[in-house]
């Protein structure tokens, strides 16, 4: 069975950093795209980032381009996102997730992923 486990959150302020990690089992991790999502308290899960396969193709939200970036590790099944600048509206908890690309949405929807994490909770104060 899949299972993906994330990690690297906490309670950090305004303007510092986190590397968060993404720990994936039981699937063939270099044939799936993965992306990140966020939920904020009362809101929907939002995209964050998206890496295909190879890591050659990436997309990120306008709300973090430029201040976050997505990457990969195939050879250690693991999955990053360093999280720079961090901001208040960042608090949220981070999941990752596998892209199945159903084509029945675009990539930064909750649809086309198929395993999801448990997520880490991530809070930045001001």
């Amino acid at each position: 069975q899949p299972q993906l486990v994330e990690s690297g959150g906490g309670l950090v302020q305004a303007g510092a950093s986190l590397r968060l990690s993404c720990a994936a089992s039981g699937l063939t991790f270099d044939m799936y795209a993965m992306g990140w999502f966020r939920q904020a308290p009362g809101k929907e899960r939002e995209f964050v980032s998206r890496i295909s396969s190879s890591g050659i193709q990436i997309h990120y939200s306008d709300a973090v381009k430029g201040r976050f970036t997505i990457s990969r590790d195939n050879a250690k099944n693991t999955l990053y996102l360093q999280m720079n600048s961090l901001k208040p509206e960042d608090t949220a908890v981070y999941y990752c997730a596998t892209y199945i690309g159903s084509g029945a949405g675009g990539y930064y929807t909750t649809s086309e992923y198929e395993y999801w994490g448990q997520g880490t909770q991530v809070t930045v104060s001001s």
